[in-house]
């Protein structure tokens, strides 16, 4: 698998990055993928400050090779994360969920490397302005929160390609060799994989969470709460009223109301396949088995080279 920009500016083997996301990547998921080669990230955005710190020093402990911290900049806790990351050394910071410019400055000022996800070609540009050092391309397939535009991956990649010279990372509906290699063929210079990690034996998420990916088929996810706070998940009881609620016309209030608070943690860390949030990607439908982090990094390595040598 050849080197790219990303894997000179994060000091990896493969252009992998493992999604930092809630209630699933840890510190023992971020420091598997790292070992394997990748790029590991520890999700903050479930965590408090101090449960960050500590998730921090356990990747550490298990690992000597760099990971980083995804930090959604909305997050309650965020500005108390900020001297923790910056107190551990953290080398790269991922942030998402709000303007690229909060913290932009702060973390390259204290030599960190800043990488900020985006849904546009407009937004992509904005976090280029903002002095980051690359940007994640996320389409609209991704699992979790999402862009409001709803452009999917394949459209999306080359557009922000073309309109930043930043390195660019593809995310959103890649969970196999082949969407590796067809995130490079469109310009890309690596890739981020998430759903595909929630079925991995490190991540911290519930077993029944991780059983529900397996079962979920390729037209069993949906973006709900659009005017809310856009967020792809398994249809269940609760995603369902929600759909319903939006279908009626219901007003952001009431959305809100039904959302209430902790459902993502209810879901994801708790099991309730019920009543929680179960954020998934639509590449749900190719996930069949749950693997070591290790071995799902060296699944895309060999798929992309098995997808190159089929090109001829």
């Amino acid at each position: 698998m050849r080197r790219t920009r990303v894997c000179e500016l994060f000091g990896i083997d493969y252009p992998i990055i493992q999604a930092g996301m809630i209630w699933v990547s840890g510190g023992r998921l971020a420091s598997a993928a790292s070992e394997a080669g990748a790029l590991g990230l520890i999700g903050a955005g479930s965590m408090t400050p101090e449960l960050l710190r500590h998730h921090i020093r356990k990747a550490r402990s298990l690992t000597a090779k760099p990971f980083g911290v995804n930090l959604p900049i909305l997050y309650r806790h965020a500005e108390e994360m900020v001297p923790i990351i910056l107190e551990e050394k953290i080398p790269v910071v991922f942030t998402s969920g709000g303007s690229p410019k909060t913290y932009t400055r702060r973390f390259k000022d204290a030599g960190c490397v800043v990488v900020h996800v985006t849904s546009t070609p407009t937004l992509a540009r904005k976090c280029e302005d903002a002095g980051v050092d690359a940007v994640v391309a996320e389409g609209f397939e991704a699992g979790g929160h999402n862009g409001r535009d709803e452009l999917t991956s394949f459209v999306l990649i080359p557009q922000v390609v073309d309109a930043v010279k930043i390195p660019v990372i593809a995310a959103g509906g890649i969970a196999d060799g082949r969407g590796v290699a067809a995130a490079i063929a469109l310009g890309a210079d690596g890739v981020q994989v998430g759903s595909r990690f929630v079925a991995s034996e490190e991540a911290s998420c519930h077993p029944d969470f991780k059983k529900a990916v397996l079962n979920a088929g390729s037209e069993d996810t949906f973006l709900v709460l659009k005017s809310l706070v856009p967020v792809r998940l398994i249809k269940n009881d609760f995603c369902r009223r929600a759909m319903d609620a939006e279908t009626r016309g219901a007003r952001k209030e009431s959305l809100s109301e039904l959302l209430g608070h902790g459902r993502a943690q209810l879901g994801m860390y708790d099991g309730d396949l019920a009543e929680g949030e179960l954020e998934i990607g639509q590449v749900s439908g190719m996930i069949n088995e749950i693997l070591p982090a290790a071995e799902i990094i060296h699944r895309l390595r060999e798929g992309y080279e098995a997808t190159l040598r089929h090109l001829g």
